[in-house]
């Protein structure tokens, strides 16, 4: 009796199959992102030279115990009232009208004891070592709110849209408009109030 050969599987489909299954699934799939606290590194200083004079009226310090509790300039502070005291000092505008400095875009209380303007004006945060992650992350987050609170404002102000949202939809590669032009509008308001979050060592 003759012996019968089995027919070959013709397996080109199936890697055509197992290619589009690929595809698709690459497509498809969402890719978690890292996340994290966005911050540009300052730029490194020449040897041997002095840094600059910051008066004191120009510092906002914050500092993390380690019961978690906030003491900002030396006073204790629930954490629910961290990001109106930051709005308050960035936005005092305390050098008078008519002199180099003034804030002519400032809403503050002119406070000649408070910061001068945005640009002077520097947060600085300290969390001792035995505080936790979670506790300087939302010290951070209050912080940089009071940023955006301020930029929204001002974009809405002389551009009609919000910072926030507009600097996120370029990020993301959705914006719908003429995007360089936009940019340069986020950078001005950027620069009327540039971020100055400082983070000082724990052990000094």
């Amino acid at each position: 009796m003759a012996r019968r050969n089995a027919p070959e599987i013709n397996a080109g489909s199936m890697a055509d199959i197992a290619f589009l299954l690929l595809i698709f699934f690459l497509v498809t799939t969402t890719i978690e992102k890292d996340r994290g606290l966005v911050r540009a590194l300052p730029p490194e200083q020449p040897e041997n030279v002095e840094p600059p004079i910051i008066k004191e009226k120009n510092l906002f310090v914050v500092i993390v115990n380690n019961e978690e509790e906030l003491l900002v300039e030396n006073k204790p502070m629930e954490i629910k009232d961290l990001q109106a005291a930051a709005i308050a000092f960035l936005d005092n505008g305390g050098v008078p009208k008519g002199q180099e400095g003034y804030c002519d875009y400032c809403q503050g209380e002119r406070d000649l004891s408070s910061s001068d303007n945005p640009d002077k004006a520097i947060i600085t945060v300290k969390s001792l070592r035995e505080s936790s992650y979670e506790s300087f992350i939302t010290v951070q987050n209050e912080l940089v709110g009071a940023y955006n609170f301020l930029r929204d404002r001002e974009s809405q102000r002389l551009y009609q849209f919000k910072y926030t949202e507009v600097s996120k939809a370029i990020d993301e590669g959705v914006f719908k408009g003429n995007e360089e032009a936009t940019e340069k509008k986020l950078d001005i308001i950027k620069d009327m109030y540039p971020q100055k979050l400082s983070e000082v060592d724990p052990n000094n």
